[in-house]
This record gives structure tokens, sequence and C-alpha cells, in this order.
């Protein structure tokens, strides 16, 4: 069993090429490692998934239209998040409020056909 995900966790996009910030807003008020909790609830994109960068799927339009405008050549563009439904958990038996918990490995669809998984929980472990 792996991290529960938390503000601040890493997320990337199999069409993005940059890595993007989770923002855990639904559990703002229970705490894991001293930051909010991240769910299931946590996928609108601007206030929970953060622009990976440019993103290079066709079927994102400023990346068609760019592309068609450069004779063909794929232009990637700035990467605008477009989630569709919510987080598919790991293990949906660790729940905040009900409500399953994220941890490395869940992953979020976007409309413009990218997988968006946690490739970091946000959390850091000690040990003696």
């Amino acid at each position: 069993m792996g991290l529960i995900a938390v503000t601040g966790a890493t997320i990337v996009c199999t069409c993005g090429m940059s890595p993007g910030t989770l923002n855990a807003t639904s559990a703002t008020n229970v705490l894991t490692g001293g930051k909010p909790t991240a769910t299931i609830k946590d996928c609108a994109a601007g206030a929970n998934i953060t622009p990976m960068g440019l993103c290079n799927s066709m079927a994102n339009p400023a990346v068609a239209s760019a592309t068609a405008a450069a004779m063909g050549v794929l232009t990637p563009q700035p990467c605008t998040p477009v989630t569709v439904g919510t987080w598919t958990p790991v293990a949906p038996q660790i729940t905040v409020c009900s409500t399953p918990c994220l941890m490395q490995g869940s992953t979020l669809q976007c409309a413009y056909a990218g997988t968006i998984s946690i490739t970091n929980t946000g959390q850091v472990t000690v040990r003696n």
C-alpha cells in the first residue's frame, strides 16, 4: 500500500510535456502529513489540476489548429486540462468522509485523450 496523496502531489499527463501539481480542496479539514488529503473529488481543472506544460494531443483543438497551420507538423500548445469524471482510485477502500483517497497510480481522464496520473504523493517518509 502506498502513501495517500496530498496538496502538492506531482501529476503527469500522457499528452503533457511537464509535470503539474494537485491541489486538494475536497477534504481540507482532514490532514495527512500536515497537508490537505486528496480524494477522488479533487478533479476540477484549474482548481485541483494545474496545467502540465505543453499538450501534444491532436484531440486538443489548439494543437490541431496550430498543427494544421504548420502544414501538418505537430505543434504542441499550452496544456488546458479538461477533466472527465472523477479520479479512479487504486485503493477505493481507503476513505476520508466516505470518499476514496488518492494514491500514487490513481488516474483521471482528460477530454483531449490524455490520462492524468499521480507520480509523487506529495508526502515524504522519514526513516530512523
